[in-house]
């Protein structure tokens, strides 16, 4: 469980830092940078690295216990596709702070409960009531950060408007309230990527081992479906923003090297950041749960410093600053409740008689 949780950390300080380098890219439009980073991070990076280090590709998609759950897997990283896809217009309309603890928030509301759901469907019961109470009231305070970090934003939003008569971003209430919504509305979606992991978990770590690799290649093999998956519909959708807005041409700037340079940094962030959260969770039975709500709080955490850092709040007021403190450390105490909660049923289960094998790591 330690691993587990070393891990999630790592991966939720990678996801945390991977969009900064796009703020330094020269003469690209946001669906120059957006598009590209898409493209590398859902399919060069993923190919390259499932072709370079796992053996038996085919031999374990091919395998019948993988098929079975092939098509839950790719309707649900679907989802996660157009989530991501509505996290980054997010991040364009509110800044990186408030986009990422609104998307996260929401994301950690939801997710961290779809396992359970998930075996429940399966056929495993619910946890005991102490825990399960301890779930309950760790999403309720989580839920609290959220509409706190929504309510940062639509003061800072004030704030800014009455220092500066002109902005090349509108930053009119309706502006605020669409980043806002699409920051939430994304996080509901990219719930799929932790659903498409606890269904394919089992039979890929299974597949994946019986063709020779070690048992941290698992999370290899569940990106690749999930990210592929997924890319289907940024592709499309950014293919049709690039050729709308007449962008094309912007690829040609003379700053293009440095450009996909630090686009390919971001794109290999994301993707390392989900490799190394998918190994940690793929450690113990409840990782999808604890590991999961580590993994993205980290990343919030990270994400609201570098906005912090980047003087995105610079124009704030003390009190849109303070609000946003109480969104981030209510969402941390939230997911510090949750971990509680399944960290008693890890020790709980440890100390029952052994009568299966764990079904995330074979």
């Amino acid at each position: 469980m330690t691993i587990g949780i070393i891990w999630a950390l790592v991966a939720g300080l990678m996801l945390g830092l991977y969009a900064l380098p796009g703020k330094f890219t020269k003469d690209f439009k946001e669906e120059n940078t957006w598009g590209l980073f898409f493209m590398l991070t859902m399919f060069a990076v993923p190919l390259l690295a499932t072709v370079t280090l796992l053996k038996g590709t085919g031999q374990i998609y091919s395998d019948p216990a993988v098929k079975a759950v092939l098509p839950v897997m790719i309707v649900s990283s679907v989802l996660w596709g157009i989530g991501v896809m509505m996290w980054g217009k997010a991040i364009h309309h509110i800044g990186l702070s408030l986009g990422f603890s609104l998307f996260i928030g929401t994301v950690i509301f939801v997710g961290s409960v779809l396992p359970i759901g998930i075996g429940l469907y399966q056929g495993k019961g619910l946890p005991e009531t102490a825990v399960l109470a301890l779930i309950l009231l760790g999403i309720v305070v989580v839920l609290g950060g959220v509409i706190f970090n929504g309510k940062a934003g639509l003061i800072r939003e004030r704030d800014e408007a009455g220092k500066r008569k002109e902005t090349d971003t509108p930053s009119g209430g309706k502006s605020m309230a669409a980043g806002i919504l699409i920051a939430i509305v994304g996080g509901l979606l990219a719930t799929g990527f932790n659903v498409a992991f606890t269904v394919g978990g089992a039979p890929l770590g299974a597949a994946t081992a019986a063709a020779g690799n070690p048992a941290w290649m698992v999370s290899l093999a569940v990106m690749l479906v999930v990210f592929l998956s997924g890319g289907v519909i940024m592709a499309g959708y950014f293919g049709w923003q690039i050729t709308s807005k007449k962008a094309w041409g912007s690829f040609k700037t003379p700053s293009f090297g440095v450009n996909f340079i630090l686009i390919f940094i971001m794109a290999f962030f994301h993707y390392a950041a989900s490799v190394g959260y998918g190994y940690g969770a793929s450690l113990f039975e409840l990782g999808p749960v604890v590991v999961y709500a580590i993994f993205n709080t980290t990343c919030l955490v990270v994400a609201v410093v570098s906005g912090i850092v980047t003087k995105e709040w610079i124009d704030a007021s003390p009190k849109a600053k303070q609000a946003l403190y109480a969104g981030l450390a209510s969402m941390v105490i939230g997911v510090g409740i949750l971990t509680t909660s399944q960290y008693i049923q890890f020790k709980k289960d440890a100390s029952a008689p052994a009568v299966t094998s764990n079904p995330t790591n074979p």
